[in-house]
């Protein structure tokens, strides 16, 4: 039976080797992920679609992974802050914010909820369904890239395999 006390994994030659902290799935994913979505965003700042303004922003990193959690997660219809922050993944603070410098680039509005009149819903803008436009596209075309980097049948096992796991 192996020895688990402190002193035996916190050795000297446990602490020498540590290359899985490299090579581990979750480190992997991450890398993956803001890979992606740093091209993505490229490709997007490129697209004609976008207005200049929004271009530009992304162009110079002024538009980060983080909003396009807002582009991933509104719905069509709109969606309830709480409801964002939680597909998202986030505080209701951090997509507050979140909301509120989309709010200002014109990609999204704050608008009554008719199914209750208490509540404010997020929905896109025109422009901000533009902007939609411009992400499905450079997704597209980020996807594209991937498969022609791992080839194809690397590229479908990967996507059903992320699909599984993270349903």
């Amino acid at each position: 039976m192996p020895d688990n006390t402190d002193s035996n994994r916190l050795s000297p030659a446990f602490l020498q080797d540590d290359r899985w902290r490299e090579t581990h799935l979750g480190r992997l994913l991450g890398h993956a992920m803001r890979r992606f979505d740093e091209r993505v965003l490229h490709l997007m700042a490129g697209n004609e679609g976008v207005p200049l303004a929004l271009a530009n922003l992304a162009a110079r990193d002024q538009i980060s992974a983080a909003h396009v959690h807002i582009t991933r997660h509104l719905a069509l219809q709109g969606s309830r802050l709480t409801d964002l922050a939680h597909a998202a993944g986030m505080s209701k603070q951090a997509m507050g914010d979140l909301v509120d410098q989309c709010t200002a680039w014109g990609l999204v509005r704050r608008e009554a909820d008719p199914l209750d009149a208490r509540a404010r819903r997020v929905v896109f803008t025109p422009v901000g369904l533009a902007w939609l436009q411009a992400f499905k596209d450079a997704v597209a075309q980020a996807e594209a890239e991937f498969r022609e980097a791992v080839g194809k049948d690397v590229a479908t096992v990967v996507a059903l395999g992320l699909e599984a796991y993270a349903h």
